[in-house]
Formats: structure tokens, sequence, C-alpha cells
């Protein structure tokens, strides 16, 4: 009889702790599904504190701001270099159009035509429709790569030289980081202006080349021939740029490129932003290669800046870098 008992008080406290476990799992099960349900709570709240909603609106509006880029390439003469270059750029993912700035006293040539249309048909065979257009000049002058263009369906315009290679993955970095601030310049050659420190009067500057900007770490130009921008600026650059200096560049056949960062900082007050990205020059000759060509310019920017009425350049030390591409950052 004792032993029955012994074993009916074991059941019981078998039954006792049997029940204890399931309420405990039963416990435990709520407990987390509630700091389940409580932590995604709080993080769809931090995603609208952070701006990160799911909204349609909101996602219309971001997508409907990244139409692609139109590349505006200036060429004279260089047939070759330019079937080149837009053999390279059509690759380009997010690419518009391409619109050549042409200058030269005959019209382009049907064959040329031809070929560079292949070339983009053949480079764009994932679904994309990248448009050639020839911007046809009748007067010779470096004014003409900043003409307004009248029929551009981007926002944000690529100027870019003939003779200047990017990967497809350094520009459309550069389109992102235009993207993020579309009222300034984004390119990757930095140009520094300095005040002569020979002259007694403090309007009057020295133009620093890419060794003044190695040096210093400070810039305050982008130049055009590798730079994003605002349609806008081809707009006012033909409208409200000073007379005087479009002539004078015509006339010298150098500093367009200048003048555009003037305008740009005169209307922002910013400076613009270098972007880090390997250069491929695939030309031999050039403005640049002439003697001469740090004295002209330099007359260029004491020039410009009377003419503005001040110095509407902005220096800056900032830097966008693709950290994706770096090991150590």
């Amino acid at each position: 009889m004792r032993g029955g008992w012994m074993n009916r008080r074991g059941v019981q406290r078998f039954r006792q702790a049997l029940i204890s476990t399931v309420g405990s799992v039963k416990i435990k099960l709520v407990l987390g599904f509630c700091i389940g349900f409580t932590l995604i709570a709080l993080a769809g709240r931090a995603s609208e504190f952070m701006g990160w909603t799911s909204h349609t609106a909101s996602l219309e509006r971001f997508s409907g701001s990244r139409k692609g880029y139109a590349i505006v390439m200036n060429t004279w003469k260089r047939y070759d270099l330019l079937k080149q270059s837009i053999s390279h750029y059509s690759r380009c993912p997010r690419l518009d159009s391409i619109h050549i700035v042409w200058s030269e006293p005959s019209p382009p040539s049907d064959s040329l035509k031809k070929f560079l249309n292949h070339i983009i048909e053949l480079n764009t065979r994932d679904g994309r429709q990248v448009k050639l257009k020839f911007d046809i000049n009748k007067e010779d002058s470096l004014n003409n790569r900043f003409k307004e263009i009248p029929d551009l369906e981007t926002d944000a315009v690529f100027s870019i030289d003939d003779d200047v290679i990017f990967p497809c993955s350094s520009v459309e970095f550069a389109f992102d980081v235009w993207q993020s601030a579309s009222d300034t310049m984004v390119g990757f050659v930095p140009r520094m202006h300095w005040v002569d420190p020979t002259n007694g009067h403090m309007d009057h500057y020295i133009y620093g080349g890419w060794w003044s900007v190695w040096w210093t770490g400070t810039y305050s130009m982008v130049l055009s021939k590798a730079a994003f921008f605002h349609k806008k600026y081809l707009r006012l650059y033909t409208n409200e740029m000073p007379a005087s200096i479009k002539d004078f560049i015509t006339k010298n056949r150098n500093c367009e490129d200048i003048a555009m960062s003037f305008l740009v900082a005169n209307v922002t007050g910013a400076p613009p932003i270098w972007v880090k990205g390997k250069i491929f020059e695939i030309g031999s000759t050039g403005i640049s290669s002439m003697g001469g060509h740090t004295e002209k310019r330099t007359h260029c920017v004491d020039r410009f800046a009377a003419e503005f009425g001040r110095m509407p350049l902005v220096p800056t030390s900032v830097k966008a870098v693709d950290s994706r591409n770096i090991w150590f950052w």
C-alpha cells in the first residue's frame, strides 16, 4: 500500500512538472511573439523617422528623378577617337542620349553617322534605346559645347571630351553623387585658383593646375572635359553669360571650362564636387599641351573675376570616393 501511495505521489509530481513546463513554454512563446511584434513595429517607426517610408508617392518621386543622363561630347576632326569614345560610353547603363558638338566646316558624313549608330545598336541590345544626335554649329567656337539643347530630355548632362575615357562604373557613381547635389558641378578633373602673392591687390589670381591640387588637397573648379551639371546651365551660359567673355573664349580658343565653373559657382555660392576616378587619355594633343597654357588660364581667371565683379569660385577639400572599390577607407 505504501508503494502504491508513493507511485501515485510520483505521478502527481510528474504531472505538476509537466504542467509547469508547458506553461513556461507557452509564456516564452507569448513573450517571444510580443518582443518580435514590438521590434517590427519599432523598425517601421524608425524607417519613418529616417525617411525610409515605402509610400508610393515617395517612390514615384524618387524614380522620376532617375531618368538617366545625356552625354554632350565635344570633338574636332578626330574621328577615330570619336568612334572609340562612343563605343565605350554607349555601354553605360543609365545613358539616355549622346549629343556630339560638331563645329567643323563640313557636316558629318553619312558613313560616320551610320558607323556610330551601328556601334550604339550593338552595345544596347538589353532593351535600352540610346539616341544619337549631331548638334551642328556654323561657327567654330568653344562656346558651342555649352549651347542650349532644346530637346534634351534629361536634367543631367555629362560633358566630356572625345579623347577622355572613364569606366562606366565611375561615370555611374559620379551620376549618383550629382543626384545628391544637382545644382552643383560634379567632375573628375579638379583645378584651383589662388590669390596672386606677388601682387599687392587681392583681386588678382593664379590658375592652379593638377599639381597644385595634389599638393594642397584643395580645389575650386572641376573641368567640363569630364563633369556632370544640370541642363539649366546650358541655357544660362547661352543667354546670360556676358558677351565679352564668350567673345574672348572664341578669339583665344581657351577657358570655356573656367567660364562654366564661374557661372555655376555664381549661381550656387557653393563649391563643386570632385569624384575620384581613373582617367584614360586616348588622345596625344590638345589645348593643354601648348606652350604658355597655365599663363593663359591665369589671365582668364583674372579677366572673368573682373567681368563678374567678384570671385565666385569657392575652394573645398571634399572628395567623393566609391568605397566599394577600395579596401581601406
